[in-house]
């Protein structure tokens, strides 16, 4: 797993991440994002509770811009930030005794922090049968609303614990609006990259992304998606 840890300690380390982040920190472990202001996604994480600490578990290629947004909210807050080199392992099953559960879903198992390895599952085959996004695969940094990934069937938003950057937008889109784009597993024959538009009528239907068994993950246009569409030479049909 290419993952990094964020170590981070000091006395407001709490109140600091709740005022960042998407989910509720005093109920760690839990999945969170960071955003931008205007409610877009830049990164998501685990956060794990740690003797005098929270550790940030992140997709180590977002590790450096995250450590660099967090260092600039700081200010005055009296926590520390630091990069450790800690191996993190995951699998499926019987979980050892110092596991955590992943809380986004009970099928993509448990995590143990300090041990390196995997079960040799196929992750893809889990995230597409379940709805799960992948960061830099279906979660695009300035690209993506997490509404419309998923976040909020897989427990990485609390619209209860007050204010964080983009809550203002996340929360409208909650209340506001029906979501009319968003993450969608249909039926593949063939294969294309990820990324390849789809089409279906000479209309942009969406964008394909990971591909396992048949199936696949899309970012599609709710009332576009029909049988028939195609991406590259691919034929996709809704998942019924």
């Amino acid at each position: 797993m290419n993952r990094q840890i964020i170590r981070v300690t000091g006395e407001d380390r709490e109140n600091f991440l709740q005022g960042l982040v998407t989910n509720d920190v005093r109920r760690a472990p839990c999945w969170a994002a960071m955003l931008t202001p205007q409610g877009k996604y830049l990164a998501d994480f685990l956060i794990v509770p740690a003797p005098e600490a929270l550790l940030i578990d992140v997709d180590a290629r977002l590790a450096d811009d995250l450590m660099r947004r967090l260092s600039m909210y700081r200010l005055r807050s009296r926590v520390a930030l630091d990069a450790v080199d800690m191996p993190v392992a995951r699998g499926t099953g019987a979980a050892p005794e110092n596991a955590i559960p992943d809380p986004r879903h009970p099928a993509l198992g448990w995590r143990v922090y300090g041990e390196a390895g995997e079960d040799g599952r196929d992750w893809d085959a889990i995230r597409v049968e379940h709805l799960i996004p992948e960061t830099l695969v279906e979660l695009i940094p300035n690209e993506t609303y997490i509404l419309e990934a998923g976040f909020e069937r897989l427990n990485g938003v609390d619209f209860r614990k007050g204010c964080y950057v983009g809550q203002e937008v996340t929360a409208r889109m909650k209340h506001k609006t029906e979501l009319r784009k968003g993450l969608a597993r249909l039926r593949i024959t063939g294969e294309a990259a990820p990324g390849t538009p789809i089409i279906h009528e000479g209309r942009e239907v969406g964008t394909l992304h990971t591909q396992s068994g048949g199936r696949a993950l899309a970012y599609v246009r709710f009332d576009r998606v029909s049988p028939g569409m195609e991406a590259a030479g691919a034929r996709l049909d809704p998942d019924r």
